[in-house]
């Protein structure tokens, strides 16, 4: 043998994501017959729009589709999400220059750390909070700060305690509003607080805002703000809010010399994507009023049932919450989710993600995902109900 192969060092820092390694479990289960509800993901099960999809089939069968495409997107897809934007945030941007396709929201996640962290630069990240935040924080070697969301505090930043600490390295700032996995809204009291704080400690903002059309009455946005372009970034996606999970596409705005320097890492990371999804996308973003209203009727629907489950297993919520989850506190007489959600797994064969993956401060609550049929959801309130009657 030859000199031994070992990896960087930057894999010490992460391990495999979670939900990788719970769905290979389900996936085991299942396979041994035990038929696994999985409420776990949200992964939307629900389709685009009929004119979405024919949009992408006529796209695909053209001969001028298949080739590269430019790193910036096509122009129509940036203009679509401008327009978009107008209409439903209030919010003005040049489709030109402040606009950035990507493909997902997580892809940019990963370029916002890469143009802005050095190794040895800090980042903020929310506790509890979407885990990609701090994979990937530590993963470009940044000093990766967790700042608290409390229900005491309605799951928002303390900013009397963030100016308390060492902020003369931090440069960057995750926020996600409406907030996975508490479900809270956004306010413009709080946005123009983030501006301010951002401002004041040269810390540039970036919002994470794919959930704000589900269950929300009133998408906002942080760029609303007067100056937030100046020091806010805004990631957004189509996966959530139009149900195209799988197609990979999302966008970045801000002012356009942060949209350059993100550029400048995405066009040496990948080669663009693919016309016909651009295409079909434009006309996604084309949605009505209406189209919005009747995916939110079944989320409504799905809503109430796993409220019902989150009743039976005597955990409670707060009824405002937004997105297409249901966050909830577990009963005192379990040591932490992981126990709880352990349990629904094994006994009832039922998935229901244990708080404490997305932080400390997630480890007393449970997060349901109401991607996931009525019936599906009624037998799993069933099981547990049985389950607990029988005990």
């Amino acid at each position: 043998m030859g000199k031994e192969i070992i990896p960087a060092r930057r894999l010490s820092t992460v391990s495999e994501y979670y939900f990788s390694e719970k769905l290979k479990e389900i996936t085991d289960m299942n396979a041994r017959g035990k038929d696994v509800i999985n409420l776990g993901v949200g992964n939307p099960d629900l389709t685009p729009s009929k004119e979405t999809i024919d949009v992408l089939c006529h796209s695909a069968r053209q001969a001028d589709s298949h080739g590269y495409q430019p790193y910036v997107g096509i122009l129509e897809l940036r203009q679509a999400f401008a327009t978009w934007y107008r209409q439903h945030y209030r919010v003005n941007l040049n489709p030109k220059t402040e606009i950035q396709p990507l493909i997902g929201s997580k892809e940019g996640i990963l370029h916002v750390s890469l143009a802005f962290l050095d190794p040895g630069d800090a980042v903020l990240v929310p506790n509890p909070g979407y885990l990609a935040y701090r994979s990937v924080g530590n993963l470009v070697e940044a000093d990766v700060i967790s700042y608290d969301l409390l229900e005491t505090n309605n799951w928002q930043p303390d900013f009397g305690f963030l100016e308390k600490i060492d902020l003369s390295k931090v440069k960057l700032m995750w926020v996600n509003y409406p907030n996975m996995p508490t479900g809270v809204s956004a306010s413009r009291q709080l946005f123009q607080k983030l501006v301010s704080f951002g401002k004041k400690y040269g810390i540039v903002i970036c919002n994470d805002n794919p959930y704000s059309f589900i269950l929300n009455e009133s998408p906002l946005s942080i760029l609303e703000i007067e100056g937030a372009k100046d020091i806010c970034i805004e990631l957004n996606s189509l996966s959530k809010s139009h149900n195209m999970p799988g197609w990979r596409i999302a966008m970045l705005a801000s002012n356009s010399l942060f949209v350059q320097w993100v550029l400048k890492v995405k066009s040496n990371v990948d080669s663009g994507q693919f016309k016909p999804m651009m295409l079909a996308a434009v006309q996604s973003l084309r949605a009505t009023s209406e189209w919005y209203s009747n995916i939110n009727i079944i989320y409504k629907r799905r809503r109430k049932i796993a409220e019902r489950i989150m009743d039976a297993l005597n955990c409670t919520f707060d009824s405002q919450q937004s997105g297409m989850f249901l966050w909830g506190k577990i009963p005192d007489e379990y040591k932490d989710s992981g126990e709880l959600s352990d349990k629904v797994l094994c006994q009832m064969n039922v998935f229901i993600t244990p708080g404490f993956i997305f932080g400390s401060n997630g480890n007393r609550y449970m997060r349901i995902s109401l991607c996931c049929k009525e019936e599906r959801l009624e037998e799993a309130l069933y099981r547990v109900r049985k389950f607990l009657i029988k005990k």
